[in-house]
């Protein structure tokens, strides 16, 4: 499995997504459920605002966190200090655990930049016990993700290969309604259920939130970085036009709403 996100560090990966889907995890929790003595498996960890979230919501008796980036493994290991959670990095298509050993595996905003999203939600389902709970969330960055769109659809005026771009971003894996819940009900999970979940991202300054962009965290950094200086230059100045909005610059408030799913495996 490849993935299509790109981590330059986790302090940036942490200003760009993880302060946020730090707020977003206990929503995922709720909604997946969760109880005391379960074991848990956390698919694609990142830094780990969804692993070091479960712990605090139920005594569960194990977690396992798993994650594509080697930064994001280092990171989240560096961070942990609860001997209930082994954290490894390993394949979200191919998860390293026998059949049936779990009670929920959950995943928070990975499965869009995962291709072969559907062969992860398979591998996740293959993981849990019969009765269990496959749940996940990702971004609904077409109409729920005014903040990005503002970045998006103001470069996209100014470059073609922007315009391309927000084609990618807007229509990732599970990103389309109902897709995510279709793909639950095609993988054999039954009493599939579709929410939204919503937070607000809170900006300081134009800085605190181009900043990790600017420095290339990403797929949007990776765009922004690939830039001529010129064109940099214009983009830069564009991107800040319509974050002020004819304002002085300061605080900034954006509602983000994440795509959420929950299936029962089946009994055998």
């Amino acid at each position: 499995m490849t993935s299509s996100f790109n981590v330059h560090s986790a302090a940036g990966y942490e200003q760009l997504m993880g302060r946020w889907s730090q707020q977003l995890a206990p929503l995922l929790i709720d909604f997946a459920g969760l109880a005391d003595g379960e074991r848990v498996l956390d698919v694609g960890c990142g830094t780990g605002s969804l692993t070091f979230a479960l712990p605090k919501a139920a005594n569960v008796s194990e977690i396992a966190a798993i994650d594509y980036s080697p930064v994001f493994v280092a990171e989240a290991t560096r961070r942990n200090a609860d001997p209930r959670i082994t954290i490894q990095q390993a394949d979200a298509c191919a998860l390293p655990f026998p059949d049936g050993y779990f009670d929920r595996a959950l995943s928070l905003l990975v499965l869009h930049f995962v291709p072969e999203a559907g062969k992860a939600v398979c591998e996740m389902r293959r993981v849990v016990r019969p009765g269990g709970v496959v749940a996940a969330a990702v971004w609904d960055h077409l109409g729920g993700m005014p903040g990005m769109r503002m970045m998006v659809d103001t470069v996209a005026m100014l470059d073609e290969n922007a315009r391309q771009l927000r084609s990618w971003y807007c229509f990732q894996p599970m990103m389309r309604p109902g897709e995510m819940k279709q793909s639950f009900i095609e993988n054999g999970l039954l009493e599939v259920e579709q929410a939204s979940l919503v937070i607000r991202m809170d900006y300081q300054s134009f800085d605190d939130y181009w900043e990790p962009i600017a420095a290339g965290e990403g797929p949007l950094g990776k765009y922004v970085a690939a830039l001529a200086p010129a064109q940099r230059t214009e983009i830069d100045a564009a991107v800040r036009d319509a974050y002020e909005a004819g304002q002085p610059d300061g605080p900034r408030s954006f509602a983000a709403v994440a795509w959420a799913c929950r299936g029962v495996v089946p009994s055998a």
